[in-house]
């Protein structure tokens, strides 16, 4: 996708790194603004259009997990793609950003042409989730949930509305679109993150394990997202198009 107009938000207290980022980034052609510390974020994100963010987890005054929560509390914020920078040999970092809303995370060194291919990446998946459904296929019912695609709001039977994040909406929309059938981990990968998984990345299964949870969907063994041993994952319920919530 072309990057000219798309606008990223980047919190980190290194300035060698912003100013890096932001020269590489705008000769790629997108609309770069960095903020050194959680307060500068945060007053950056109410006043600055965004298409993309991009947050460090150690910063002098909060850490990046607490602006990820903070974010993703917001549902005029919620379908924004999130990238989390993280100490590269921290596994636990990773998985509290998944678990609080991060789209994809990269760990520190990096390349900056690895960061422009998963930012491109997630702008794609934002992209194509906007378009929308055909008319008339707007709602999509299953189990006890209806999921509008178009506004991506998900209700229960019982009136509750989940707020879906990013990699929510793309993730749950990939298993309606392929009820009962086994996905693997790549084929989920590349539906919803545009790229290839590395052999040890567990960014899919914390997901699904995120989902669950939005699906209520947490007995032992899962009723509604069901894990296939050595395969991947199956949606075991039924699909329909319906008209109204």
């Amino acid at each position: 996708m072309s990057a000219h107009g798309k606008s990223i938000l980047l919190v980190d207290d290194d300035q060698d790194i912003r100013e890096l980022l932001d020269q590489y980034l705008s000769r790629a052609g997108f609309v770069v603004h960095t903020v050194g510390d959680g307060a500068g974020f945060r007053q950056a994100l109410e006043h600055v259009p965004c298409d993309l963010l991009i947050l460090d987890v150690m910063l002098p005054d909060e850490d990046g997990f607490s602006l990820c929560r903070w974010v993703r509390q917001h549902a005029r914020f919620a379908q924004t793609p999130i990238i989390m920078l993280t100490a590269s040999s921290d596994e636990a970092d990773r998985v509290i950003g998944l678990e609080l809303g991060a789209d994809d995370y990269l760990g520190k060194p990096f390349s900056p042409r690895e960061l422009q291919a998963r930012i491109k990446a997630l702008l794609r998946r934002a992209q194509f989730a906007s378009v929308g459904a055909p008319a008339g296929s707007e709602i999509l019912a299953f189990d006890e949930w209806r999921l509008n695609t178009v506004t991506h709001r998900l209700f229960h039977a019982d009136g509750e509305e989940v707020i879906l994040s990013g990699a929510d909406f793309a993730l749950l929309k990939l298993f309606l679109d392929h009820p009962q059938q086994i996905l693997d981990r790549d084929t989920i990968g590349n539906a919803t993150r545009g790229r290839e998984l590395m052999p040890l990345d567990r960014i899919i299964d914390m997901a699904v394990s995120r989902l669950r949870q939005r699906l209520r969907d947490t007995d032992k063994p899962p009723r509604l997202i069901r894990t296939v041993r050595g395969s991947g994952y199956q949606l075991a319920a039924q699909v329909a198009a319906v008209h109204g919530l």
